[in-house]
Formats: C-alpha cells, sequence, structure tokens
C-alpha cells in the first residue's frame, strides 16, 4: 500500500526522503531499482535483507509486498532503530528488523526466505553459504559488490554453491545536478549487482 510520503505504487523513492545517518550505506534509487529487479518479487515474498543499512530496500519492498514479510538484518543497534524509523516514515507495516550479526544470527530467525538481498557484511562467502542453506528450490540470492575483492567472493561463492541462472549487473547511472550556475551530470558510483538462483 502506498504511503501518505510516497503515494505511488512505483518504486524509487527518491534518497532525500529516507532519513539517513552519516557514514551509513545507502543504496541510491538507480540502484535499487536495479537491485529489486533482480529480486523478482512475489505479492508474498519473504525476504531477507542482510546488511540492511539505512532500511531502502526493506522499505521499497514491503510497500511492493504487502502481503509478504521483510527480515531486515543489522548488527549496529544505532543503525537497526533507523530502519525502523525509515519503515515508520513510510507507514510499512511487514518489516521485521534483527539486530545481529549474519551468518550467526540466521539461525534463530522464525521465517524462511524465498529471497535473500545480502547488501553488505566482511565474511560474504559464509554469509552467502548461509543463506543459501534457507533457500527453498527456486530461491533467489541477489548481493551487491563495490568493490572487486567482493565481486570475486561473491562470483567464487556462486559457482561453489551450483547456482543456476547467474546474472551480473554493474549500472552506470549520471545524475543532473546544479553546481554554482551550472548544470553538470555527475556519475553514481558503480556497483555490481548477481543474482543466481537455487534450483535443486
Amino acid at each position: 500500500m502506498p504511503s501518505q510520503l510516497w503515494p505511488y505504487i512505483t518504486p524509487g523513492i527518491p534518497d532525500e526522503l529516507f532519513e539517513n545517518l552519516p557514514g551509513i550505506p545507502l543504496s541510491q534509487r538507480e540502484v535499487r531499482l536495479m537491485l529489486i529487479a533482480q529480486l523478482r518479487l512475489k505479492s508474498d515474498s519473504v525476504l531477507w535483507d542482510i546488511g540492511a543499512g539505512t532500511g531502502t530496500i526493506p522499505v521499497e519492498v514491503g510497500l511492493l509486498c504487502p502481503g509478504g514479510k521483510i527480515i531486515a538484518i543489522e548488527r549496529d543497534e544505532e543503525v537497526a532503530n533507523l530502519i525502523k524509523r525509515n519503515c515508520d516514515r513510510f507507514d510499512v507495516k511487514n518489516v521485521e528488523v534483527i539486530e545481529g550479526s549474519a551468518p550467526e544470527c540466521l539461525h534463530d530467525l522464525k521465517v524462511t526466505p524465498h529471497r535473500v538481498c545480502i547488501e553488505g557484511g566482511r565474511p560474504i562467502q559464509e554469509i552467502l553459504q548461509a543463506a543459501w542453506n534457507y533457500l527453498p528450490p527456486s530461491g533467489r540470492v541477489v548481493a551487491t559488490a563495490a568493490n572487486l575483492e567482493s565481486l570475486y567472493a561473491i562470483s567464487q561463492s556462486f559457482s561453489l554453491l551450483r547456482a543456476r541462472n547467474i546474472e551480473v549487473v554493474q549500472s552506470a547511472v549520471n545524475r543532473l545536478e546544479t553546481r554554482g550556475f551550472s548544470q553538470t551530470f555527475t556519475a553514481v558510483d558503480p556497483i555490481f549487482i548477481l543474482s543466481g538462483e537455487k534450483l535443486d
């Protein structure tokens, strides 16, 4: 259901509508849209968002999938509270925020996922492997990589797990910004979005 702050069914909430904290990652709108497209959600999907940061993905998916359930996992208490505040801002009721470190906290979760989004976490291979074990056949993982090391680690993990239908997309987004008296295009930091399915 749309919220008063974003009264549309279209995803792509402007970044500035979210509350944020200095140094806490925020998935920028254009990258967020690409990531959500790769999740291939259904109206009742259960999504685990590991390393949920500001909470942009839980909010967007919560609005898109009113019959679904989103588990937002964040290890830092202050950041977990930020996710809750952003859910409240957009009147999203189907997000549960879990304060804990992955992969250790995953076995405590009460619902198993149809989709897993991994937006962070230093032990990315361990997180991906652990989350993969909870996915049913046809379950899907989408992970982001902002550097070469993460890209390699995720690619290697998908190979070891024998993921199917692997896709890799790199964002290349420029935004028009006003600087002084002129308008110029400014690049958004590129990011890789990797996805794969568990078919057996």
